[in-house]
């Protein structure tokens, strides 16, 4: 492999360029580029397939690391004796089960989203729901807490987001500290996490903060594990457009709703690439 793609490769995953002569490397360093160099060979990496996954894979992993050396870190200083010495002892120990474990959810994830190709015609372009869930009043809230319970609020609202929108089949696209963006194949699920998520975040004895929500439905581009084109955008800009503690839809999520829910027509808006967004509020029929 070229030295200048090994560099390359090297900085997508998040590394600064080594100093010329600088141990810098490994034997485990040298086995991936093998790796890679194999896939690349074998036509299963094409080259700019190949800048786009480790792109993304080093960004993805970088996070994973982050917490849970922090986490490690954080038990090592709860204990006796040297701290660097007893977070060396308690990664040595750990890390064999976190490989594992990373293994294994990976697996279930590929299993899983196999399928969900197998069962679309086009596996670059499908129809969505897109919904963002957005927390009313981050930024002043975020002010009178403290990092650690600043961290802990913000870790709760995704942890219950997320629950919230596996039991109603759907997937998690990212996190956005203050917001959550996630797809459904059914209007009627996304719909259904959008406005629980309201209803929770107006009950005074739920801890859950006060929320509002953008969905579309339509068609959309997965690349990488994200989302992207002008559903994503629209419910990107309708979540702006609402108010405190309600869903606002577009005219597709409108016209797959049907039963069991009502549709106000609002007055058209102009936001950002949109001049005269339709929108509509969204509430169940009681």
């Amino acid at each position: 492999m070229p030295v200048e793609l090994a560099n390359e490769l090297w900085r997508l995953l998040g590394f600064p360029r080594a100093d010329e002569g600088e141990a810098a490397f490994t034997h485990a360093d040298v086995e991936a580029l093998r790796r890679t160099a194999t896939l690349v060979g074998s036509g299963i990496l094409s080259p700019d397939r190949q800048a786009a996954l480790v792109r993304t894979w080093g960004r993805s992993f970088a996070r994973l690391a982050e917490w849970q050396t922090a986490l490690l870190a954080e038990l090592a200083a709860e204990r006796p004796g040297d701290t660097v010495a007893e977070l060396a002892t308690l990664a040595s120990g750990v890390v064999p089960d976190l490989e594992a474990l990373q293994s294994y959810v990976w697996r279930r994830h590929a299993a899983s989203a196999a399928t969900r190709l197998l069962t679309t015609a086009d596996s670059g372009t499908l129809t969505l729901s897109v919904c963002f869930v957005d927390i009313v009043g981050y930024t002043s809230r975020s002010r009178s807490l403290s990092e650690e319970e600043l961290v802990s609020w913000v870790e709760e609202f995704e942890d219950s987001c997320t629950l919230l929108v596996v039991d109603h089949g759907g997937r998690v696209i990212k996190t956005l500290g203050d917001a959550v963006l996630f797809v459904c194949d059914d209007p009627v699920g996304a719909a259904e996490v959008a406005l629980t998520a309201t209803e929770r975040g107006a009950d005074p004895d739920d801890p859950f903060p006060s929320v509002r929500a953008g969905l579309a439905h339509g068609t959309v581009v997965a690349r990488l594990g994200d989302v992207f084109g002008p559903t994503v955008n629209i419910a990107s800009r309708l979540t702006t457009v609402a108010r405190p503690g309600t869903v606002v839809v577009d005219e597709g999520a409108a016209e797959a709703l049907t039963g069991g829910y009502s549709l106000a027509k609002l007055r058209r808006t102009s936001v950002k690439g949109y001049s005269r967004l339709q929108p509509y509020a969204l509430r169940r029929v009681r």
